[in-house]
């Protein structure tokens, strides 16, 4: 190479401007983590919407037509870990069963009650968290048409909730009694407009003795009406099916009044007599029915609500083996639902002697439920529905049990949608911070990989 040459190469050199490696490197890297962040925030954000939308696919959505198919199931079960709460997506829509217990996976924290809610005409479970020992059915009910669920709210302050299944909202109710230092719902209106509260406010300055408040609540515009204001406890209110009377049980009497409160009689109970529940009133209104013990035995029998004088035993079958029953309805082939409560194998109590009917309900004292139809003429009941141990309390909204329907059931196992959607949520945050704290080694490994890659493209086109 002459002199010339040499000089001419120095100078075109000199004027090409220098590649500045390191500088592209550090550019190159800060690109590649910027684009590693965004992906995973962008990462963060589908498993958030697929979540909510993936691991629910496989739940079919509300029919609102379902109302026409509504059924019982067969038997319930536990509701599986990771279940869908009342007010999540997709709706519920209305339940057939709502019920309670004690088992694992029906309690939470501090003995609190899990509520669970079966669909109208699939297994679809949803669950509420309630207070401790709620009792389905006594306070805590399924409205008529199995819209709506009213319960003991979770919090300081005493007060009713009620959760809608079609829409997912929810809203409290109050009776308006002052002092209140316990309150609860105890039964819808036939047309589900108005709600039963009771009360439980201090008797005397000391608290020494409390007595109980039973009020009514309707719900546009929570317009109330005080019933009774008793120092015995009150037990199951029953609605006339127009919806006009009202009957419910203190202590040992019987009062039936106006839904503006105006009394129109009064009696007492024969011994070994309860008011039967919430299907207590005859479907033509003009009878009363109440549940009769006869050692280890109940019957049903029929009194006046005027005068309560007794008008015989109905041709149903006597149930035995169980702490009590209460009547949820008449089907439509004019048999009684009933729910039969049997005893706990450790349960202290002789439940062939006299005893309190909340004692006879208590959690320590139910084994489990089941739900029988006593048809007109029968010898024995015939069981509706099954429920596993310590399952303790349940109540069927109305329009199933006047349709009379039932169905095979088959309850779901495993693990709800709520256990996939955090899971796969916690595991890609995980991911994500770790990428993020791991940033700068991720870039660099990024950039010699395409460096790499680069190299062994180059090799190749030579």
């Amino acid at each position: 190479m002459t002199a010339r040459l040499r000089e001419v190469l120095h100078t075109a050199a000199a004027d090409v401007p220098a590649y500045p490696v390191y500088e592209q490197a550090l550019a190159s890297a800060r690109r590649h983590r910027r684009r590693t962040v965004l992906a995973a925030g962008a990462a963060l954000v589908l498993v958030a919407v697929a979540g909510l939308v993936l691991p629910l696919a496989g739940t079919p959505a509300v029919d609102r037509a379902a109302g026409a198919d509504a059924a019982l199931p067969d038997r319930v079960g536990v509701p599986p870990f990771g279940s869908l709460h009342a007010t999540d997506w997709p709706r519920l829509g209305p339940a057939s069963v709502i019920f309670t217990g004690q088992a694992p996976g029906l309690m939470y924290g501090d003995e609190g009650s899990i509520i669970t809610l079966v669909g109208a005409d699939a297994d679809r479970y949803r669950i509420i968290k309630g207070e401790i020992e709620a009792q389905a059915g006594g306070d805590t009910v399924l409205s008529p048409d199995g819209r709506l669920v009213a319960f003991r709210s979770v919090g300081l302050a005493p007060r009713v909730e009620i959760v809608d299944l079609v829409t997912g909202r929810s809203r409290t109710v109050s009776s308006g009694v002052p002092g209140t230092v316990l309150t609860g719902p105890a039964g819808w209106s036939p047309d589900g407009r108005a709600l039963i509260v009771w009360d439980t406010v201090p008797a005397n300055p000391e608290r020494s003795a409390y007595r109980q408040m039973l009020s009514i609540v309707w719900l546009d515009g929570e317009r109330r009406t005080r019933l009774a204001d008793e120092s015995e406890g009150l037990a199951w209110p029953a609605f006339a099916p127009d919806g006009a009377r009202l009957a419910f049980q203190t202590g040992r009497t019987v009062t039936v009044t106006e839904l503006d409160g105006r009394r129109l009689s009064s009696f007492t109970l024969a011994p070994e007599t309860e008011l039967a529940g919430k299907g207590a009133w005859s479907t033509d209104g003009r009878a009363l029915t109440v549940t009769r013990r006869d050692g280890d035995s109940w019957s049903l029998r029929r009194v006046d609500p005027a005068t309560g004088r007794d008008l015989g035993a109905i041709d149903t079958p006597a149930v035995s083996g169980v702490t009590a029953i209460r009547l949820l309805g008449w089907a439509a082939d004019g048999s009684a639902w009933v729910v039969a409560y049997q005893p706990a194998p450790d349960a202290p109590g002789a439940f062939n002697a006299p005893l309190e009917m909340d004692q006879r309900l208590a959690y320590g004292n139910v084994g489990s439920v089941r739900v029988l139809a006593l048809r007109r003429g029968a010898e024995a009941p015939t069981t509706l529905l099954t429920a596993p141990q310590d399952v303790v309390s349940i109540d069927v909204s109305n329009d199933v049990i006047h349709s009379g329907r039932t169905r095979d059931a088959s309850p779901p196992h495993g693990v709800g949608p709520r256990f996939w959607y955090w899971g796969v949520l916690i595991t890609v945050l995980v991911a994500g911070i770790a990428a993020y704290r791991n940033r700068e080694g991720l870039a660099l490994w990024l950039h010699n990989r395409r460096t790499r890659q680069a190299r062994r493209l180059g090799g190749r086109s030579s």
